[in-house]
């Protein structure tokens, strides 16, 4: 599986790169030179009009200018001097700030910056991976009322752009800039971190300010430091070898080369697309001896064309009403594998070069017509199975009504290719990350980190409390913030369900984000209940800001009665066959959630062979039991990439987290 880069690119006009070739085109200029320094003041990115600066602590002010130049800020009413030191950069530190604004900072030396409407407030780094880095605009047919009435100033954010640097540390931001909310900027806000902000905001009545600082399929290890990297040899020596700028080029020139290769050649052999005769988008196409396959679905398991790369052509006819003509349309086809471009009646409606995001493609009125109408989708598949994911909406609507496109589409095979050729991820590597967007982002005071990641590692789960552990750490160390609060996302439930108990990368990690709770004022949000089988990137992003808001209630703001997490595995004991099981954040109690029988509790002798137990709640305890397992050692719960329909919370409805438990075994106390 390709891992998310993107949040939603599209391509002006018909796919010619796919999600590998979309990957080369934009990392061309990520690489950094270290910010030159000049005779004029010089602010950082973050330190810019419109920025909410961190209430109730010292605040960092900080820039650039001539060596052994006096720098003057003044601020709401009162001034402070600094003098550069040798390498030109100068600090300065605000007492603790009450919150409010909007004010003015005036930075004066040989020149002056004015920067207006500063706010101070709260601010959160909001950091990881895509679900993270999800924008609102791929969440707004879930939320539309959020997104019309989004007018809230006192909610902002900075977009931290994609840099990595094997260099070292970068002293500042390639760009981005502070943006209030309102209809329509919250498009291009991170969702989950929107939520949680305007949760915030309201609970404490003061400005929230959003850092969005993630990257899409990025692993834990790109977010470590060149010393928190020193734990993880493997890792460590992997990030090494890039510091080499020209092996880096070549690896770029040769990588990409390979790529446009590729699509040179596909492009040269796709039937569909073969000059001097009828495009098969077109209109007057005759299609009349193409073969049929149902959709949604893939067509190695449906055709005999089995799993082939390349270009497969789909087509399907509709009969159009007049009463839907006329006005403006959108066309869903829940999310293609890999890339697509797509038409109605000959006419270009849509592209997307990656498999991830939905295809909602909206088209204004004169495409369709009254009576039939011809959707056409050229879908690249670059490796393993290409076709229209299972689940999702395939309809085409207007004016309020809906033609449902489920059901028998034509296809036409237009260019066999071997899989495109593999690409080195640059901003996966070891240490990119944090050289280049977390760095400079360090003298920048904040309330706390909201981190969702985790999906990367999944492949190597044993490695991820420590990675997790030491990233708390090392962030912790480099800001001079040892009890910085840290609240995490657990990865929500995803992929197909299993009938029988199962090994599962995700509820592995899942079991190590748990277990890292360890780690002091960390809290975590169990997102069991909030994913979808057939997508990473679960549409409720609400919940998951709702719960991550509770988390950082209880961690952060020091609510002692506020109940922040789920049930979370304790201790267990074992008495002849049956197995009790403790938990700490019970809250008003346990219940099973609709009032049914547990699930998803499996039981194992020491055989390690796993059976679903029984399992009924007592008190603040579940007992566990099967009659396959006379003498139980070890007990699971959730233990599933998709644990579907797990009954455990506690009465404040937060649901209880993934957990491995042995006889031996007792989690530390949270």
């Amino acid at each position: 599986m390709m891992h998310p880069l993107f949040s939603g690119t599209l391509l002006p006009g018909p796919v010619t790169l796919g999600r590998k070739g979309l990957l080369l085109a934009l990392l061309g200029s990520c690489l950094l030179t270290p910010t030159q320094t000049t005779a004029q003041v010089r602010l950082p990115k973050l330190v810019s009009n419109g920025m909410v600066l961190q209430r109730d602590t010292k605040v960092n002010i900080w820039g650039w200018a001539k060596p052994s130049e006096k720098v003057a800020l003044k601020f709401n009413g009162k001034t402070y001097q600094a003098t550069t030191g040798a390498d030109g950069k100068w600090q300065i530190s605000l007492p603790a700030l009450k919150a409010g604004g909007p004010y003015q900072m005036d930075i004066t030396a040989s020149n002056r910056i004015t920067l207006k409407d500063v706010l101070v407030g709260d601010v959160w780094l909001c950091s990881g991976q895509s679900n993270m880095e999800t924008p609102m605009s791929r969440v707004r047919d879930k939320y539309p009322q959020e997104v019309a009435q989004a007018n809230n100033p006192r909610i902002r954010q900075f977009n931290v752009p994609l840099t990595y640097a094997f260099s070292g540390p970068q002293t500042d931001l390639t760009g981005g800039s502070w943006v209030a909310a309102d209809p329509q900027s919250i498009l291009q806000f991170s969702a989950v971190a929107y939520f949680f902000a305007k949760e915030i905001s309201a609970k404490y009545q003061v400005p929230v300010g959003i850092i969005k600082d993630a990257v899409g399929g990025s692993p834990a290890e790109a977010w470590l430091s060149a010393g928190a990297l020193k734990q993880f040899p493997t890792y460590e020596q992997q990030g090494a070898k890039y510091r080499d700028s020209a092996l880096v080029a070549g690896i770029k020139q040769r990588e990409g080369a390979a790529v446009a290769d590729w699509y040179k050649r596909l492009h040269q052999t796709d039937q569909g697309e073969a000059p001097g005769q009828t495009k098969w988008s077109a209109v007057g196409y005759d299609a009349s001896g193409w073969a049929s396959m149902n959709v949604p679905g893939y067509w190695a398991d449906q055709t005999p064309l089995g799993p082939v790369n390349g270009v497969v052509w789909f087509r399907k006819e509709v009969e159009v009403p007049a009463s839907m003509v006329g006005k403006p349309a959108r066309l869903e086809l829940g999310t293609l594998v890999d890339a697509d471009s797509t038409y109605i009646n000959g006419q270009l409606v849509g592209t997307t070069g990656y498999q991830y995001p939905p295809r909602k493609y909206d088209f204004a009125p004169g495409v369709l017509k009254a009576g039939k109408n011809v959707i056409v989708v050229r879908l690249i598949s670059n490796g393993g199975r290409g076709g229209f994911t299972m689940g999702k909406s395939y309809q085409l609507t207007s004016g309020g009504q809906t033609i449902d496109l489920r059901g028998p589409w034509q296809y036409k095979l237009g260019a066999t290719m071997s899989p495109t050729p593999g690409t080195t991820t640059f901003q996966y590597q070891p240490g990119g990350l944090y050289n280049g967007m977390i760095a400079p982002v360090l003298p920048y005071a904040v309330k706390g980190v909201l981190w969702y990641q985790g999906e990367s590692n999944a492949g190597h789960p044993e490695d991820y409390q420590s990675l997790l552990s030491s990233l708390i750490t090392d962030w912790r160390q480099q800001m001079r913030r040892p009890n910085l609060p840290f609240v995490y996302a657990q990865l929500p439930n995803f992929m197909a369900v299993r009938k029988e108990p199962s090994e599962s990368g995700w509820a592995a990690l899942r079991d190590a984000q748990r277990r890292t709770l360890a780690v002091p004022n960390t809290g975590m949000a169990v997102l069991l209940d909030v994913g979808e089988w057939n997508d990473i990137h679960p549409l409720d992003k609400q919940t998951v800001g709702h719960r991550l808001a509770l988390a950082a209630q209880s961690v952060a703001y020091g609510e002692k009665k506020i109940v922040g997490m789920g049930p979370l595995y304790q201790s267990m004991q074992v008495n002849g066959n049956k197995a009790t099981i403790s938990f700490t954040n019970t809250g008003s109690g346990l219940v099973a959630k609709g009032g049914d029988n547990l699930q998803y509790f499996a039981i194992a002798g020491a055989d390690k062979k796993y059976v679903w137990a029984n399992a009924k709640i007592e008190g603040n305890k579940v007992v566990v039991w099967s009659d396959q397992v006379p003498q139980p050692v070890s007990v699971r719960y959730a233990w599933a990439d998709n644990p579907e329909g797990t009954k455990l919370y506690n009465k404040e409805g937060l649901p209880a987290s993934t957990f491995q438990a042995s006889v031996s075994a007792t989690a530390p106390a949270q």
